[in-house]
């Protein structure tokens, strides 16, 4: 296993290199104001005139001027190339919660590379957060207390079974599978309920329910293990 850079008690502030809205900025910040950069991530923080605690990737995206305000103690270059900043990021990283902001906007490719790295370490309870949506790893269960009618969309990023209560639609028995069955698009109809047989599924839900997923989160023991390298 390789070691943490970033060790904390308390939820940690990822900041990425894409698009962000100062309102989702300011949410992530209310709840974790220690900020980690994933590389360009910098860029954003110093936007915003906050000092990042670490700066984590190969470091080629960080402005000059950027890389001017920050002490060398806070860099933390990781050369190797078969990994995204993201994923350089989050490996290095233990606490409680991350959120992270940044990791969607413009680039296509960008935002499905950032979802990918979820499935990659579903031991890490991250969530991204974009200026109308969150995503995040399914734990092995949880449960939300969310209003009815609220959007609440599955999808599947490899085979995966499942178990709900509280959904519109329910999922017991369906396999799930990103080639030929997905759960968009589903609607809240009472206290949700949700179990997962395996890490495979991310949970997408309106920003506004950002509070109660954390809620859920501390309220649960229920943990993925780190996937074999």
């Amino acid at each position: 296993m390789k070691p943490h850079i970033v060790h904390s008690s308390e939820p940690i502030a990822l900041f990425g290199g894409g698009d962000a809205d100062q309102i989702t900025i300011a949410r992530a910040l209310e709840i974790a104001p220690t900020v980690v950069a994933a590389d360009g991530g910098a860029n954003l923080a110093v936007l915003h005139n906050i000092q990042p605690k670490a700066v984590i990737g190969d470091l080629d995206s960080i402005h000059a001027d950027t890389l001017a305000k920050l002490p060398d103690d806070v860099l933390f270059k990781i050369e190797e190339q078969d990994s995204t900043d993201f994923d350089k990021a989050l490996r290095s990283i233990l606490a409680p919660i991350i959120l992270a902001v940044g990791f969607t906007g413009a680039r296509l490719d960008h935002q499905l590379a950032a979802l990918t790295t979820l499935i990659c370490h579903p031991e890490k309870r991250c969530l991204i957060l974009g200026p109308l949506d969150l995503v995040f790893l399914a734990p092995p269960n949880m449960q939300l207390d969310l209003p009815v009618g609220t959007i609440a969309s599955l999808f599947p990023m490899a085979p995966v079974t499942g178990r709900s209560s509280g959904l519109r639609w329910p999922i017991d028995g369906i396999s799930f599978s990103p080639a030929n069955r997905i759960g968009t698009s589903n609607e809240v109809s009472g206290p949700l309920h949700l179990e997962f047989d395996s890490p495979n599924m991310l949970v997408i839900l309106p920003m506004t329910a950002l509070d109660q997923v954390i809620a859920a989160f501390a309220l649960t023991d229920a943990h993925w293990t780190a996937r074999a390298e």
